[in-house]
Parts: C-alpha cells; sequence; structure tokens
C-alpha cells in the first residue's frame, strides 16, 4: 500500500506539472509518464535508502497489466455500422508496424551479435514491438519471463522501450502534426483541439466538463454500488484466469523437465490469458442474454486507471544500474526502429486509407509507439470531438490485430531457448515469422491502396486530393 500511495503522490505531481507547465502542455506529455520519470528518480536514489526497493512496481505492472486486458474486453459496445474496408486497412497498418518492429529489431541484434557484441540476448529486437507496440506492461511481462530463463535485466530493459515509445509519441505526433500543418496535410481549422486550455492543461476550469457519455446504472446502489459490481466482474474474471493458468501449469508438468519450463513462462504472458478468459465471459453474457448489465462506460474508466498506474509504475520501476549495460543496444533498436516506423507509417498511410488518412495515421501512430490512451490523445488534437471514423474504426481493427499477433507473442521464448543452448537458429526461424508479417502487410497493401500504391512513391506523404478512386 506504501508503494500505491508514492505513485498516486506521483500522479498528483504530474497532474500540477502538467497543468503549470507550458513544455508538458505544448507536448501533451501523459501525466502518467511524467509521474513514472518522478518514481524513477525516487526509486533508484531515494527509496533505497529507506529499503524501498522496485519489486512491488514490477508485480504491480504485472496485475494492473492484466486487469487493464479485462476491463477493455468485457466491455459490450454499441452496435453501429462501420466501414469494413476502413476497418480491415487500420488492421493492416497495425500489423505492418508490428511486424516490421520485430523483424527491424531482430535483424539488427543479429547484426550486432555477428559483430560488436557476440554476447547480446537474440530476443533484444523484439524489444521493439513489445515496448512501442504492445506497452510496457507487456515489455516488462515478456522481458521477466525471461529473466526467469536465466537472462539478468531484461524486465528493466523492456520498461524502458516502454518509456522511449511514450517519448516518441508524443514529441514525435507533435511534430507529425505541426508538420502536417505546415505541408497542408491538415489545415488550421482542424486544430481546434489544441485551442482548448482543458486539453493542453489536462484539467478542467472550474463550472467546465470534458465531453463524454453518460454513466448508466446497472445496478440498484441500494444493493450493490455500480462500481463494486463492475470491479467484481472484473476481479472475478482475473481469478478464472489465474486458475486456467494454475490448470495448465498442472497439466504440463506431466510433460516432463521442457513442460515444466514452458508452464512457468506462460505467466509471462498472463495477460493473453487474462483477455481470453474475458472474451469467454462475454461470450457467455451474451448467449444468456445478460450482456445489459455490463457498463462499458465504468469498465473504460476502470481500464484507463489501470493504464495510468501501470505506465507509471512501470517507468518508475527501470533499473538505471541495469540499464549501464544494455544503453548501447537500446539505443540503436529504438532509436532505428522508431526512425522507420514513423516513415514507413505516414508513407503507407496516406496512400492506403481512402478518407480521414492523416485522422486514422496519427491515433495509429500514437498506438504503435505509446498506448491507446496516447494515440486518442493526439487524435483529440485535430478530432476534439471524435466526430471522424478514426477511433471507431481502430476499435474494431484492435480486436483483429490482437487474435494476428497472438503468434508474435507466443513465439517469444524462441530466441531465449535457442540461447540456452548456444544457438541462434531459433531466433533466424522468428525471423522468418516476422518476415512473413511484413510480407503478408505488404501484399494486403497493394490490394488495399489499389492504383495509389506506388501513386508519387517520393512524397512522404500523399495529399488527399491525389488519391485516385477506384
Amino acid at each position: 500500500m506504501i508503494d500505491l500511495g508514492i505513485i498516486s503522490i506521483a500522479l498528483l505531481a504530474g497532474t500540477l506539472i502538467r497543468s503549470k507547465v507550458k513544455f508538458f502542455q505544448n507536448y501533451l506529455i501523459p501525466n502518467s509518464l511524467t509521474a513514472g520519470f518522478i518514481l524513477l528518480i525516487f526509486y533508484n536514489w531515494i527509496g533505497p535508502l529507506w529499503g524501498w526497493t522496485t519489486g512491488s512496481l514490477e508485480n504491480m505492472v504485472f496485475h494492473f497489466l492484466n486487469i487493464s486486458f479485462i476491463a477493455m474486453i468485457l466491455r459490450v459496445g454499441k452496435k453501429v455500422e462501420s466501414n469494413k474496408k476502413a476497418v480491415f486497412s487500420m488492421a493492416t497498418s497495425l500489423v505492418a508496424q508490428y511486424g516490421l518492429q520485430c523483424f527491424v529489431g531482430t535483424i539488427l541484434t543479429l547484426i550486432m551479435i555477428h559483430t560488436f557484441l557476440p554476447a547480446l540476448f537474440p530476443g533484444f529486437g523484439l524489444f521493439a514491438t513489445l515496448g512501442f507496440s504492445l506497452g510496457p506492461g507487456q515489455a516488462f511481462a515478456i522481458g521477466s519471463g525471461w529473466e526467469s530463463m536465466g537472462f539478468d535485466g531484461l524486465a528493466s530493459v523492456g520498461l524502458t522501450f516502454g518509456a522511449l515509445g511514450f517519448l516518441l509519441a508524443c514529441f514525435g505526433g507533435i511534430f507529425l502534426i505541426n508538420f502536417g500543418l505546415r505541408k497542408k496535410w491538415i489545415y488550421p481549422e482542424q486544430m481546434s483541439g489544441l485551442d482548448k486550455v482543458s486539453v493542453r492543461a489536462g484539467v478542467v476550469r472550474r463550472g467546465e466538463d470534458m465531453p463524454g457519455e453518460e454513466v448508466k446504472n446497472r445496478t440498484s446502489t441500494e444493493a450493490i454500488d455500480p462500481l463494486s459490481f463492475n470491479a467484481a466482474m472484473i476481479l472475478g474474471t482475473y481469478l478464472l484466469s489465474y486458475l486456467l493458468l494454475r490448470l495448465l501449469n498442472w497439466l504440463l508438468a506431466y510433460a516432463g523437465p521442457l513442460g515444466a519450463e514452458l508452464a512457468v513462462n506462460l505467466w509471462g504472458i498472463m495477460f493473453i490469458f487474462s483477455a481470453i478468459v474475458a472474451m469467454v465471459v462475454k461470450k457467455i453474457l451474451v448467449i444468456l442474454n445478460m450482456e445489459y448489465i455490463v457498463d462499458d462506460q465504468r469498465l473504460t474508466r476502470v481500464a484507463g486507471f489501470s493504464v495510468d498506474f501501470m505506465v507509471a509504475a512501470s517507468v518508475g520501476a527501470i533499473s538505471i544500474a541495469v540499464l549501464k549495460d544494455y544503453w548501447l543496444p537500446i539505443l540503436i533498436v529504438a532509436g532505428i526502429s522508431g526512425l522507420i516506423t514513423i516513415i514507413t507509417h505516414i508513407w503507407l498511410s496516406s496512400r492506403i486509407f481512402e478518407d480521414h488518412s492523416f485522422y486514422r495515421a496519427i491515433l495509429i501512430y500514437g498506438c504503435v509507439t505509446g498506448t491507446l490512451p496516447t494515440g486518442l490523445a493526439l487524435l483529440r488534437i485535430i478530432d476534439p470531438e471524435f466526430e471522424t471514423p478514426a477511433s471507431k474504426d481502430y476499435m474494431y481493427a484492435s480486436g483483429m490485430v490482437f487474435l494476428m499477433v497472438i503468434p508474435i507473442i507466443v513465439t517469444a521464448n524462441m530466441p531465449a531457448y535457442g540461447a540456452l543452448k548456444g544457438s541462434l537458429v531459433q531466433t533466424y526461424i522468428v525471423l522468418g515469422i516476422y518476415a512473413f508479417y511484413v510480407v503478408l502487410c505488404f501484399i494486403l497493401y497493394l490490394v488495399l491502396s489499389g492504383k495509389n500504391r506506388f501513386n508519387r512513391p517520393a512524397d512522404l506523404w500523399l495529399p488527399q486530393k491525389h488519391l485516385k478512386v477506384k
């Protein structure tokens, strides 16, 4: 509880800083990220004097990650018609960056292993996707799994990539919006979101209120508070996820040493099992015609609460001492992968989307470098009321993307297994898997972009007026 209180104080401090300091307002730095860096300083240089370590923070990252997944997936959502091609195009754009980041990161890792860093962990390049596209929680979970296999310091490396991803999302996103404004990819009247004090400062003025849907109570407060009911659904689902994983551990124990080793590593990807169980629970509610009791607004708030605390804790849990051994490969993989992400994503987005191209591009950019809240914050600058279909289509696309990237997560331990045997064969196998993702997404791009696939290839952004309608 003490650590939770320290995180809370850091979040309040981050909120105060955002509301008062222009730099943080201009770049829309998330309060949770600011809080994370406050915690980073505290837990590396001040906390140890009183015996406070990052162990509790790491546990919080693990639990908040699972809770956020469950809360988001339990939401039923409104049945709204969507443009299927636009949704599929957004899913393709997302998966393309997942695959490309994995591929580039692994190529860079193999180059370093074969040249000046022969002892580098062969799965290091996967952090480009884990930290950027998936976020600090997943990066920490997978990194912790690798640590349990004997590769020290990788949990902190994963958290570092997550923090760098947030910085790239914030600074890179604001740069892209302003650059797009200068190049007339968007126009000044589309920037109304930046004119709102509440958006920049992060807090509303007295008497104002942020736009949002009305929260509707699904239970009688006399019987049980609606928030208590939703929290019970989330935590009950979490318990089922835990029991499922315990059952798998028990079954794998009969498979000998290899099964036992696999069982231990499954805890590193518990968020996948949490998501699957949440899907099953939601499906059961739908079958029983009881989905009306699900309060999407409160579940969204619980997910947001979990993500804020998770991000703050994840950055605070970074060990500076560990990073001294990995600073060079971190700079190489994060720097080159980040640059390639920006260039390829912007180039592809302007050609694959037929409408609201820049809105979709900036939302996805925030998501493949930071998290969904970061992407939504960037989108709100040019679409303050979320009037374009970008955010709605993303929600539909994210369900497809989750299923499509499971193979990347499931095969994440293959390089580690190879490294334990002194072999890179497994690393080259996963490289082939990442290459398959890149090729598949390129083929889908050729189909979805139609006549625009190579239209004005030298232009980083193809303006809407140059799009060729089929």
